[in-house]
């Protein structure tokens, strides 16, 4: 019996898929072993396995290759919170996990090492891919100030914390040891992020919760 329509075009559409996450991970491999320089179209087919002609039709410039490079980290990070069941977390705890994940995250995989160098690279040409990382990091403001609120809901934080200044300070940090450990590769993310993880948990929870229960006097 011949193959439905439906089947063919779903066949087509897996195909299509595959070969664009071969080629976004092609990007990145060649990208943290080599620069972004080296990052051509070219390169990036020959890695994945296929031409220079499917990377072109696929990405169709530069910026189009990087709109895809982080939306395949989005969707990476999405999967691997998924998998810590952050969403069954309280608010505090959750946006601790969050941080703790990226510096494990940052430190176990080049995909992150090579989206801070893209990052550095498109600021420093000031290319209209700038935007791009723009969203994608008010995309994570968004996501770790939803996190505070959550938790301020729930008791676990503090009522006045500003959720979105907590937000992009805990982001700015992350950023910014990003970019450090790039240019001294001595530099270990992860335990820089346990630090911040602990911070965030005595400065945000109540008092009530972090300090410990005071002796009471006894009269004499």
């Amino acid at each position: 019996m011949p193959q439905s329509i439906t089947a063919v075009r779903r066949s087509q559409a897996e195909r299509r898929d595959a070969a664009e996450r071969s080629l976004v991970e092609a990007t990145l491999a060649v990208i943290s072993e080599a620069g972004v320089c080296a990052a051509t179209f070219d390169a990036i087919g020959r890695r994945a396995g296929y031409s220079r002609g499917l990377a072109t039709q696929h990405f169709g410039s530069k910026a189009g290759l990087i709109d895809a490079v982080v939306a395949y980290l989005h969707a990476r990070q999405d999967e691997d919170l998924e998998i810590a069941h952050i969403d069954a977390l309280d608010g505090l705890e959750a946006l601790v996990a969050f941080v703790r994940q990226f510096g494990a995250g940052f430190d176990g995989s080049p995909h992150l090492r090579a989206y801070f160098m893209l990052l550095a690279d498109a600021v420093a040409d000031v290319q209209e891919a700038r935007a791009v990382f723009a969203a994608s990091h008010e995309r994570v403001k968004a996501r770790l100030a939803d996190l505070v609120r959550r938790g301020q809901r729930e008791g676990r934080i503090r009522a006045d914390v500003d959720a979105e200044g907590t937000a992009l300070m805990a982001g700015s940090l992350l950023l910014g040891v990003s970019m450090q450990a790039l240019v001294d590769p001595d530099v270990k993310v992860a335990p820089v992020c346990e630090g911040l993880a602990d911070v965030l948990l005595r400065s945000l929870a109540p008092p009530s919760q972090t300090e410990p229960p005071r002796k009471r006097r006894t009269r004499a």
